[in-house]
């Protein structure tokens, strides 16, 4: 007989027999359809996909593994039938579903209207921890830094002497890290609103929403019910739920929040901090929440000059600000877990920023090239445009929903000029023609999905518009306030083809020009 699944709390428990049906056979869906194979599980996996090499590569295996895998649109149109000519409905215990399936999917609004319980994979991974040992979670979510603080994040317990690794929305899922045969003493989790949605158990020893901006309003119908999902990550948290002082939301949540007896909301600001805060007192990063005697003293955690270089160039142009927030979001969680200032300082100065978050291709004629390609919502763009003072800004592509009035009207007076492209350029140029009617805009127009010529040709236009709006002084910033997959496959593709349109223009080989 199949256990419970309120039983189902770690690895050992008896998961033989259970039915399962897994959404989606993207890199969680995979890991999460391998992992119940392994534990003796009975498992259907259903996604719309027909094709593509890695795809059919991962239906093999779990097909051999024992899977029953459905592709294709049929089988995810609506609740799943038996098989075999069986017209019934598919009898399953749990769904465990993508971080890409909206609740309204007709496959999830079944299992709603069924009452079987529908799990995110990090729930899984929740529940497939080892009985004894497991390793501690310091879970970060937020609408924009969540991998820059999860990296850093995960610098500082390593320069601790831990073994730690950056896992979840960042790439490596967390199943895999939490079954790893070489367990881990800590792990930084990045989660999205998406992964929150349907995880019902986790308990972090530390947790963050770094911020809240709109974002993925398609997905989830609302901004109150996006806020909902992201304030889930404090829910039972055991020792520090850290929340931004700029951002008064997110100290609400945690006040809302049902956490673990003796857990203790924990500030972070660019100010000074006050008690029960991290913060920045002249150049130093100030840590007034887990010393003794906070009340009259402080531990320094690092200084400004410390993350001088993460972001790429020689150290002599500042950290921006948000990166600062990053870093202080990351110190208190680590110091929540007992990490010592002196490694806090050491992961600082030790860590550089994702390759397309902020990063400097190129420094020529006092022209500076960025990469921020991972802004794919206003907000995100919102801080990197507000480092820097004179700026050709390339924006467009998918905006999911999202309004780039308030973000135009407050960056309007540091724009030297304007390259458009992708699918809603013409609601940022709209945007623009309210707000900044003198900047000049060019419009460069789009490509086909996927067509990587195109794509090329595409962004060589955008960068040689950029360099006859540039002067010296100025920064040429790709900062899309808007997703990528209207014409790339991915927010880094994105990034990628930018730079080597940059290194094109430049004449510089690929490791040239920084």
């Amino acid at each position: 007989m199949t256990a419970p699944l309120e039983e189902l709390t770690h690895r050992d428990a008896d998961w033989a027999g259970l039915r399962v049906l897994v959404t989606g056979l993207g890199v969680t869906g995979f890991a999460a359809a391998d992992a119940l194979i392994q534990h003796g599980a009975r498992v259907t996996v259903v996604d719309a996909g027909s094709g593509g090499e890695r795809q059919e590569t991962q239906a093999g295996i779990l097909g051999i593994l024992g899977a029953d895998v459905r592709r294709g649109a049929e089988h995810v149109a609506g609740w799943p039938t038996a098989g075999g000519g069986d017209d019934a409905d598919l009898e399953v215990d749990l769904v465990v579903t993508s971080p890409g399936w909206r609740p309204d999917h007709p496959v999830l609004t079944g299992a709603a209207d069924r009452g079987v319980p529908v799990w995110s994979e990090v729930e899984l991974a929740w529940r497939l921890r080892p009985r004894v040992g497991a390793a501690p979670w310091l879970v970060v979510t937020g609408t924009n830094g969540k991998t820059t603080t999860v990296q850093l994040l995960a610098s500082i317990l390593q320069a601790a002497g831990l073994r730690a690794a950056a896992v979840g929305n960042v790439g490596t899922p967390v199943l895999d890290a939490v079954q790893h045969p070489e367990p881990y003493d800590v792990l930084a989790v990045e989660l999205s609103s998406f992964q929150l949605h349907f995880t019902h158990t986790m308990s972090p020893l530390a947790s963050t929403v770094l911020n809240l901006a709109p974002d993925h309003l398609d997905w989830h119908g609302g901004l109150e019910a996006y806020a909902a999902d992201k304030a889930r990550v404090y829910e039972r948290t055991q020792v520090a739920c850290v929340y931004n002082v700029e951002d008064p939301r997110t100290e609400t949540m945690v006040e809302q929040a049902e956490v673990v007896e003796g857990c203790r909301a924990v500030g972070f600001t660019l100010g000074i901090p006050g008690l029960s805060m991290v913060g920045v007192v002249e150049d130093v990063l100030a840590d007034r929440a887990f010393v003794e005697e906070r009340a009259t003293s402080a531990a320094e955690l690092g200084t400004l000059a410390d993350l001088a270089k993460a972001s790429g160039g020689d150290g002599s142009t500042p950290a921006p600000p948000h990166l600062v927030a990053n870093a202080l979001a990351a110190a208190a969680l680590a110091r929540a877990a007992g990490i010592a200032p002196v490694a806090v300082r050491e992961g600082l100065r030790s860590f550089r920023t994702d390759a397309h978050r902020t990063a400097i291709v190129a420094e020529v004629d006092g022209i500076t090239w960025i990469d921020d390609s991972k802004a794919t919502n206003p907000h995100a763009a919102q801080a990197a445009l507000a480092a820097h003072e004179r700026i050709v800004w390339v924006a467009g592509g998918q905006l999911k929903g999202a309004d780039v009035d308030e973000l135009v009207r407050l960056v309007a007076g540091r724009l030297s000029g304007v390259v458009l492209l992708g699918s809603d350029r013409d609601l940022v140029a709209q945007a623009l023609a309210r707000h900044a009617p003198d900047v000049p805009v060019h419009d460069a127009g789009v490509a086909d999905h996927g067509d990587m010529d195109g794509l090329h040709a595409l962004m060589d236009r955008v960068v040689a518009r950029c360099a006859e709006l540039a002067s010296p002084g100025d920064v040429v910033l790709l900062s899309p306030a808007a997703a990528s997959l209207d014409m790339f496959p991915s927010y880094g593709s994105r990034g990628d083809v930018f730079a080597a349109a940059v290194r094109r223009h430049l004449g510089l080989g690929e490791q040239e020009g920084v």
